[in-house]
């Protein structure tokens, strides 16, 4: 039997990895991968503009006037992941890149989703991430960092 195979959090952070490497963005790319009790994949989702907004009329800045940057248009690759969903949320596990923003993390609660493992905690200690925190917490919904048993999954296509 083969022992370098990936493990379940593995395979589902990978393909949260991958789901964000669809992102315009040029700054942050984020992917999400929600999968059921089964460890069946019922959705994934990357941040980038809605369904019928072209890329290219929209800004990606970081800063300036709010409607010149992203913030008002981009959707976060948590909320795509349970948009795009197949099936009930109710006891699923989200993986994502980054933890969840205070809005994503009220989506996240609404859509039933028990469990969250992140990659990074970048914001933590900002006011949005303690929000996320103290709503995740008061619902009952676990989160954990996801602490990669490989360093590095390669794709090669040839």
């Amino acid at each position: 039997m083969r022992k370098d195979f990936i493990d379940w959090d593995g395979y589902f952070m990978g393909i949260a990895l991958l789901s964000s490497m669809r992102s315009k963005d040029p700054n942050t790319q984020v992917g999400a991968c929600i999968v059921n009790e089964d460890k069946r994949i019922v959705g994934v989702g990357y941040n980038g503009l809605p369904k019928g907004c072209n890329d290219e009329d929209f800004p990606w800045e970081r800063e300036g006037e709010f409607l010149e940057t992203k913030y008002p248009y981009v959707c976060h690759a948590e909320l795509n992941a349970i948009l795009n969903s197949i099936q009930s949320l109710k006891d699923c596990i989200i993986y994502v890149a980054l933890f969840p923003c205070n809005e994503c993390s009220k989506a996240i609660i609404q859509s039933g989703i028990k469990e969250i493992v992140y990659l990074s905690d970048k914001h933590n200690g900002t006011d949005a991430n303690k929000a996320s925190k103290k709503m995740l917490e008061t619902a009952g919904i676990k989160f954990r960092q996801f602490t990669p048993k490989l360093k590095k999954l390669e794709i090669n296509f040839s």
